[in-house]
């Protein structure tokens, strides 16, 4: 039979325990609901408004533009026309370069998905001489700087003659893809389990129609994931572009910049031209939202 005597202090323990989260535990539990909710939806309504003043003033004449904020559209709704678009749509080097843009991030972003699966999956369930080393040789490349190679690939490209054309765009987007896409799916595909692949190889499965049926479906959602960062590296990238494009394979970032130094007469293009460089790149990354979460949490709980 227990006293009250026996009791105290097993009392006391959990007064003391109740008292030490006081505070600070009590101050989270008030506010890790709706306040936190509310306050997070403003926070990312805070973030929207330059998209938003972006998307305005795309839809403004440039003498609204140059004598009013965007925010007066909501009292004078008038101020709304898509003549910057039908304008943008008749610039020619805008055109020309949104069509470089998707002729240089589309084959870099499927190049580096390809190989970099395949160095993946070889790295993590195929056995050949200095496998470790080859992959920690890959992992060191991912700390090298990208403007570190700009003027040897450059002198490079400018002797085999693919300087200043879109193929030499995406070989380097694709050499310097490659590192973080064969590091990403290398781990991805080493969390596979061992027995799901020998039972396909006791079915008679060779290697490719092992990685084709079996290791492409289970990382899709690491795909995805690489498939978003590379092809908004390439897509927003205006330093390579810079350096190995000319007039006639420059993307949209530097067709942007050029008109840029004749701002004044050319608001009614930026605005615009901008909205449409912005807009794509979010559209492909809520296509593929679910595949992103799915790969960037994959191997966070075994």
């Amino acid at each position: 039979m227990t006293t009250h005597a026996e009791r105290l202090p097993e009392t006391a323990s959990a007064g003391d325990a109740k008292a030490k989260r006081s505070l600070g535990s009590r101050l989270v539990e008030r506010v890790s609901g709706g306040v936190i909710s509310v306050l997070l939806v403003l926070v990312g309504l805070f973030w929207l408004v330059p998209t938003l003043g972006l998307l305005i003033s795309s839809l403004r004449g440039p003498g609204d533009i140059a004598t009013s904020g965007w925010w007066t559209v909501f009292t004078e709704p008038s101020q709304l026309t898509l003549d910057s678009y039908d304008k943008l749509l008749h610039n020619s080097d805008i055109t020309h370069s949104i069509i470089n843009t998707i002729l240089i991030t589309v084959p870099a972003t499927l190049l580096v998905i390809v190989i970099g699966a395949l160095a993946g999956y070889a790295f993590a369930w195929m056995d050949f001489p200095g496998r470790d080393w080859w992959f920690m040789a890959v992992v060191g490349l991912l700390v090298v700087p990208v403007q570190v190679a700009l003027i040897p690939i450059a002198e490079l490209f400018g002797k085999i003659g693919l300087f200043g054309n879109i193929f030499g765009v995406v070989l380097f987007h694709t050499g310097f893809g490659l590192p973080f896409a064969v590091f990403l799916l290398r781990n991805f595909f080493a969390e596979i389990p061992r027995e799901l692949l020998e039972a396909a190889r006791l079915d008679g499965a060779g290697e490719l129609r092992l990685f084709a049926r079996v290791v492409l479906p289970l990382g899709a959602p690491a795909i995805a994931s690489l498939g978003i960062f590379q092809f908004l590296w390439v897509w927003n990238d205006m330093l390579i572009a810079l350096v190995f494009t000319d007039a006639d394979s420059q993307p949209i970032t530097v067709a942007l910049q050029t008109q840029v130094r004749a701002f004044a007469a050319n608001v009614d293009i930026l605005a615009p031209g901008a909205f449409i460089s912005m807009v794509i790149p979010l559209i492909v990354f809520f296509a593929f939202q679910r595949q992103f979460v799915s790969g960037v949490m994959a191997g966070a709980v075994k």
